[in-house]
């Protein structure tokens, strides 16, 4: 293949050209839009349909098989050198750990302390705010990720190393932010009557083992079976394609189910839909459009870059409304609030994955090859001499 410049308007397939598309991928935006439709509908018309998709578990079987497909895209002979790119992941820990929990803190403060006007308080959004942001990606990030042509491997990579500190500080965090910081900064009243949240290490460790863990495995198998009997060539060329449209379907479905057990109290609760979305809206572009700059400075080429972005726009909502319903109960305000989160993440996400690839075409990413992995070059094209820490 000889050498061109990739971007939005090469006609590669791997570019993300529009022209290039198949049908579902090129209309997957009103196919987004069209499932939150019929999922409000079938939750306000047939509201009995809840019972069963809580029952069935069916959003959590969406979930793991729309992450499926990514998962066993990854060549995991790579992930020793993606814990290696130290500047990688200590930008990660920066955007997940500090940057990403301070701004939904700042904005939960800002829309629901009741200390801004003209906005009243709302302690149980506030709360709900806070249980979003502690809750650091595992699940959505690898679909958004592979749609904009992110590494798959720096994905899962990144998911990987901030599940094991989510672990460890997601109840630390949840008391920082949401028991200790309101009262020291004369907020007492977003936390009256609240002594102590019981968010326990087991709690988040069996919601990352089920949300990553298992499609993990499944890609991990897959890959490591396929290879072995098929070779490289026909597991890339013949089987990822032919699992690729699983991730989109399965998202659809995702949407369907996960909006019709929220349909009766989207409908009847429209304006605190709206009020909870602005917060999230904006922290979702800032903390994407931040992230995705801070790649590019650091040297990362684009399918790093946009992992990176990604990973840290995005948040773990099965922790957040998993925790919320265990401590405030399914029919509280502050449930209600990390339930909205996902409803919202969903459009604003898929939008970015359209800026990723604009931005794509957009900037001249000669030369950004910081910490690249092989497979992130440019088909046709000689990996660049990756830049190493001393340079």
């Amino acid at each position: 293949m000889s050498e061109h410049e990739h971007g939005p308007d090469c006609g590669c397939p791997d570019c993300g050209d529009p022209r290039s598309m198949d049908f579902l991928d090129k209309y997957l935006t009103v196919w987004i839009f069209a499932a939150m439709g019929i999922g409000v509908g079938l939750g306000y018309v047939a509201p009995g349909i809840v019972e069963p998709i809580q029952e069935y578990h069916l959003v959590e079987v969406g979930l793991i098989a729309m992450m499926y497909p990514p998962l066993a895209k990854v060549n995991y002979g790579q992930l020793p050198r993606v814990f290696s790119a130290w500047r990688v992941l200590s930008l990660s820990l920066l955007q997940n750990w500090l940057i990403g929990p301070t701004l939904m803190f700042a904005l939960a403060v800002i829309f629901f302390s009741g200390l801004v006007p003209p906005f009243p308080a709302h302690p149980e959004y506030f709360l709900g705010l806070i249980f979003i942001g502690m809750a650091r990606c595992i699940a959505m990030v690898l679909v958004w990720n592979d749609l904009a042509d992110g590494s798959s491997e720096y994905a899962a990579g990144l998911v990987a190393f901030n599940s094991v500190f989510q672990i460890l500080t997601y109840g630390v965090y949840i008391w920082l932010f949401a028991l200790f910081l309101p009262p020291a900064l004369g907020m007492d009243a977003l936390v009256a009557g609240i002594g102590t949240f019981d968010v326990t290490i087991e709690q988040v460790f069996w919601a990352i083992a089920i949300f990553l863990g298992i499609p993990f495995a499944g890609g991990i198998l897959t890959r490591l079976g396929g290879v072995r009997s098929k070779g490289e060539e026909w597991y890339e060329e013949e089987f990822v394609p032919k699992i690729s449209p699983v991730t989109l379907i399965a998202l659809l479905f995702t949407v369907i189910v996960m909006f019709a057990t929220q349909g009766e109290n989207i409908l009847a609760r429209p304006t605190d839909v709206l009020w909870i979305a602005v917060p999230l809206t904006i922290y979702f572009i800032v903390m994407f459009l931040v992230s995705f700059a801070m790649g590019r400075g650091i040297g990362a080429d684009y399918s790093t870059t946009t992992a990176i972005g990604f990973t840290a726009a995005s948040n773990n909502f099965e922790l957040a409304i998993a925790v919320a319903v265990a401590v405030f109960g399914v029919g509280s305000g502050v449930a209600f609030a990390t339930v909205i989160g996902p409803l919202i993440e969903v459009p604003v996400l898929l939008a970015l994955v359209n800026v990723a690839v604009y931005f794509q075409g957009k900037f001249d990413w000669g030369g950004y090859d910081t910490d690249q992995l092989p497979s992130t070059a440019p088909a046709g094209e000689d990996v660049p001499p990756s830049r190493t820490d001393d340079d």
